[in-house]
């Protein structure tokens, strides 16, 4: 059932999601329906495809949605759904998309009493513009075992039924996006816009076949981890808008697919990493980092080098810096002291002239010849 894109308004008819194996698709996305989506879906439901993106949805997301064990692909975005992160949902085995953007969800992400099997084959997931605060645990990302997993990235499409291709929007490479055939090997987070905190979780280096990192607009602290490096397929990094301190990985110059980075609005220091990639972004990927230095931002280093690792490595001890400083004491006072010497003794040496030029005045022994001699001397010196 293809619905989408009219002016259909009024609540969702519960019918179509309580039948068993009524469709299999169900796409109403960007109408005018609103209200609450239906609480009794039973056991044993058919679908894999739920898209209501872009409607006034209200209330909770059901949780008899746990009942739709084929579930592919669940799009709510662009709502007014107030709830927390559905986590029940990690137990549906099937579920590869997850858009719940641009809606008034709360709380933090951190249940995760299913163990490995939690999200096991989600590939996109898109929590952007909500109110999800708190710290993110490495152990949730460390359960996403489709962005592991490269063996399925031959660039095939996810097909529904048909002709039918899932849909979903996404911000990628700082545009948004209207994806309509979805790629296998497509693997994207979008986090952005939302309140959490702490540090960037480690394990998220691990997710090696991700093509697409959006943390931006948080609450971040602490440094970038340098198991990002790992991504290699990476080709969209945004982590602007965060507290993110310390120096910019010099693992980033393994990024050889990256093609959109932002880095800005931080407290980033140091130099940016140079090769690679990271020479070919413009200065806007950095800006709002005042303590950032290299070509990138047209802002030389110190040549003793700005982290305090370095600083502490080349800067001299503090015996050498005395004795450096006592040579260069020393070597003042002596200077001082041959100028002074000598200006005394030209004064000296002035003086005595004069007094014998006198004395020759008074006993009346100097012709005409000799005062002229007298004032060329006395005129110069």
């Amino acid at each position: 059932m293809d619905l989408f894109y009219n002016y259909f308004s009024g609540p969702i008819p519960s019918c179509l999601m309580e039948i068993v194996g009524l469709t299999t698709i169900s796409k109403l996305r960007e109408n005018k329906l609103h209200g609450m989506l239906c609480e009794n879906i039973r056991e044993g439901c058919k679908l894999r495809t739920i898209d209501l993106n872009g409607n006034q949805i209200e209330g909770a997301l059901p949780r008899s949605l746990a009942n739709c064990q084929h579930l592919e692909d669940l799009d709510v975005g662009n709502n007014q759904i107030v709830d927390s992160f559905p986590s029940w949902m990690g137990t549906l085995p099937k579920l590869r998309i997850l858009v719940l953007r641009s809606n008034q969800l709360n709380g933090t992400i951190h249940d995760l009493h299913h163990g490995n099997q939690h999200f096991k084959s989600l590939q996109i997931v898109n929590l952007a513009s909500n109110h999800f605060s708190g710290v993110l645990h490495s152990e949730w990302f460390e359960n996403l075992k489709a962005m592991m997993n490269t063996s399925n990235d031959e660039g095939q499409i996810i097909e529904a039924v048909f002709i039918y291709q899932d849909t979903v929007i996404l911000t990628f490479k700082d545009a948004v996006l209207t994806v309509t055939k979805i790629q296998t090997a497509l693997k994207v987070i979008d986090f952005s816009n939302n309140s959490f905190e702490g540090f960037i979780p480690s394990s998220i280096g691990r997710l090696v076949s991700l093509h697409g990192l959006n943390m931006s607009y948080n609450k971040f602290t602490g440094r970038i981890p340098s198991q990002l490096g790992s991504l290699t397929r990476l080709e969209s990094l945004d982590l602007s808008c965060n507290s993110l301190s310390g120096e910019i990985p010099e693992d980033f110059t393994s990024l050889t697919s990256l093609s959109w980075l932002n880095l800005s609005y931080n407290n980033l220091t140091g130099r940016i990493p140079q090769g690679n990639q990271l020479l070919s972004f413009p200065s806007s990927s950095f800006e709002g980092n005042a303590g950032l230095c290299e070509i990138q931002v047209s802002k030389e280093c110190d040549t003793l080098g700005t982290d305090s690792s370095t600083t502490r490595a080349l800067a001299p001890e503090p015996n050498t810096l005395w004795q450096d400083r006592l040579d260069a004491i020393i070597l003042f006072i002596c200077t001082g002291v041959g100028f002074g010497v000598g200006f005394a003794l030209a004064i000296l040496f002035g003086h005595e002239q004069k007094l014998q030029l006198i004395k020759t005045f008074k006993k009346g022994r100097a012709s005409q010849w000799n005062l002229n001699a007298v004032e060329i001397e006395l005129s110069h010196p």
